[in-house]
């Protein structure tokens, strides 16, 4: 195994951070790395905010689910899916580009989501921990206009980053499904029942199936922040997809 891939396997979320900081070179190797990404036709159809204003961070507090830890992290970032910059190219050389519609809005949340992970990895190579922060693309339009973002550019990705406590260091990494489950020959495989339930149980522990997947269900896919995220990117969407404003 090679040194890369050990630490891909250990990587884990850390929510707990110290007091101590980011220098200013991790810092810069961490966004280096997220820029060095791969990107569709090298457009980089992301913009990176660095949020270091204490008030912004604490409104990120309540607008992300209420987790103070957002507050206290020393590096937060928010990875952007940016349609309207590569518009702003086009017409500075004079062109007349159609309108950026929902595919190109799919394409730059990738964009975005494969920059942030080269900075996940980037960080842990560095001995630094991170964690993805979903509910940024929940309360979508408040999230839009606390960070002043313009039409186009969507909230896709945060991340926050600093030094594990020893308590998180130490932290078991929640096993992931076998491959045999989540690897498919050429098309896609329905799982039958049985194996569903084979891919489901190590994660149940002393409880039953149905009782550990309720308890899931109720807590992440029913849940009201869920059902929010899911509201509100709708009906970013349908904006997206509807608007067609020259500019």
């Amino acid at each position: 195994m090679t040194e890369t891939i050990r630490q891909l396997h250990e990587r884990k979320s850390t929510r707990a951070f110290t007091d101590e900081p980011i220098t200013a070179p991790e810092r810069e190797a961490i966004l280096h790395a997220a820029a060095a990404a791969p990107t569709a036709g090298n457009q980089q159809l992301y913009t990176i905010l660095d949020i270091d204003d204490p008030a912004l961070r604490e409104k990120l507090v309540d607008t992300c689910d209420h987790q103070p830890f957002i507050a206290k992290a020393p590096l937060v970032l928010i990875f952007c899916a940016d349609c309207l910059k590569w518009q702003r190219i086009y017409l500075e050389a004079g062109l007349t580009p159609r309108a950026p519609g929902a595919g190109d809005l799919m394409l730059a949340v990738c964009d975005a989501a494969i920059a942030a992970q080269n900075a996940v990895a980037a960080a842990h190579s560095l001995g630094l921990g991170s964690c993805y922060i979903g509910d940024i693309m929940e309360n979508c339009e408040a999230q839009r206009e606390l960070l002043g973002l313009p039409e186009y550019v969507f909230p896709a990705v945060m991340l926050l980053f600093g030094h594990p406590t020893e308590q998180q260091k130490e932290r078991q990494k929640p096993a992931r499904m076998a491959l045999e489950h989540i690897v498919h020959k050429n098309t896609y495989r329905e799982l039958p029942g049985d194996e569903l339930r084979q891919m489901i149980l190590p994660r149940c522990g002393l409880q039953s199936y149905e009782d550990w997947v309720g308890a899931f269900m109720n807590r992440k896919y029913n849940s009201d922040f869920s059902r929010e995220m899911t509201r509100s990117v709708e009906e970013y969407l349908r904006q997206f997809g509807m608007e067609r404003k020259p500019y």
